[in-house]
């Protein structure tokens, strides 16, 4: 009598094909990657391709980590918008600054990490670790932002999302002016409505020169309240089916009324930690601890880390953990991926992967809706107990 087969052994069996010169990259991830890291990437690809992009799912992306200067925002993180695969972002203010010095047509260069600082101190040369960029660029960039900020529709309190939009369009017109096409993040958000958020507007050059205008008088503030609950609001409409995969603006009541009654799903794709991690995985706890509406958590959680849970690094950000917030949903815990890779490995391998994979998903154009969304939230809030 033949042995019955252990239930452990229903894996693929481990036998890949020869990889050749013509081998393209999301053949090799679905081929390839078997084991270890590489097959963790592998379910991030297949995680994100074939459940984050299904047309309910609204998916908020977390960046921290020099990522934009190391030219991620045109190489992945526009084409990711412009396919309809982000609908909404968090991300260190760190990284809408170094995106802005390509929008508005500055320099940044491959460089030597072993390079000695002294002598590119003396060569005002600025180092991100193998990024080399004049510091003027730093210069020219604060000028640009002080400029900016000093225009009649800064001069009020503001989310980040609207601050953003906003200066996004300024970058947008420098990037055609100059006859530059797709290099600034900033730009390509504002063209696609894409809301981005700073958990810490304060900590960045951004931030750092809106400080020192408001020395002069300008009165450009940036409110916090305002950014935790329009991330939550925008979670909200995701899961009440508001979004869906169709901007229907307003709309009469009717319809708000027919589409609030399909059911949608929410998807967080965290690349690094820190603190828009956490901002963005907040937003269910904001919504069910704080506010008292009722909800289960995220559906979909994919993460990007290279930090370990037992130096506390991942706080609150490994599925289980989360679950225990209230951040996941705990029936969604096995659709939960968390490969432990550095990001600019990781980020450009999915994309590709879901480029060649997924067809484009129409712009949800989420920053327009803002506002219907809040409303969403108000309403819900008003019927809750914690009021």
């Amino acid at each position: 009598m033949a042995k019955k087969q252990s239930k452990f052994l229903r894996g693929r069996r481990i036998n890949p094909k020869p990889i050749t010169g013509a081998t393209k990259l999301a053949d090799l991830v679905d081929g390839a990657f078997l084991a270890y890291n590489a097959a963790r990437l592998r379910e991030a690809c297949w995680l994100f391709t074939q459940k984050m992009l299904e047309p309910d799912v609204t998916v908020g992306l977390t960046l921290t980590g020099a990522l934009t200067p190391a030219g991620l925002g045109m190489s992945a993180l526009i084409p990711l918008i412009r396919a309809g695969f982000i609908d909404w972002i968090i991300s260190t203010g760190a990284n809408f600054y170094h995106d802005t010095h390509f929008g508005i047509g500055l320099a940044m260069h491959e460089g030597n990490a072993q390079t000695s600082d002294l002598v590119l101190r003396d060569e005002e040369v600025v180092r991100i670790y193998d990024i080399f960029f004049d510091y003027s660029v730093l210069l020219d960039t604060d000028a640009f932002f002080r400029r900016v900020i000093e225009a009649p529709e800064f001069q009020r309190p503001m989310s980040t999302a609207e601050f953003h939009y906003l200066a996004g369009r300024y970058v947008w017109e420098r990037e055609r002016k100059l006859g530059l096409k797709s290099r600034s993040l900033l730009a390509a958000a504002h063209e696609y409505e894409v809301p981005l958020y700073t958990s810490s507007p304060g900590d960045s050059s951004i931030g750092m020169n809106v400080a020192a205008k408001a020395l002069q008088g300008n009165k450009l503030a940036f409110d916090p309240s305002l950014d935790v609950n329009e991330t939550a609001a925008i979670v909200l409409a995701a899961k009440r089916g508001l979004i869906n995969g169709v901007n229907t603006g307003s709309g009469s009541d009717r319809v708000a009324k027919r589409r609030a009654k399909k059911s949608g799903r929410s998807a967080i794709f965290i690349l690094g930690g820190g603190s828009p991690k956490n901002f963005a995985l907040q937003t269910e706890p904001q919504i069910q601890e704080v506010l008292g509406i009722d909800e289960r958590g995220h559906d979909y959680f994919l993460q990007v880390t290279d930090a370990r849970p037992d130096t506390g690094g991942l706080s609150g950000a490994t599925p289980g953990e989360a679950v225990s917030w209230g951040k996941v949903d705990p029936e969604r815990l096995p659709d939960a991926v968390v490969c432990y890779l550095d990001s600019t490995v990781a980020l450009p391998i999915i994309t590709a992967y879901a480029l060649a994979r997924h067809k484009p998903r129409p712009p949800r154009r989420l920053y327009a809706r803002r506002e219907e969304f809040m409303n969403l939230l108000l309403t819900e809030y008003r019927k809750s107990s914690r009021r």
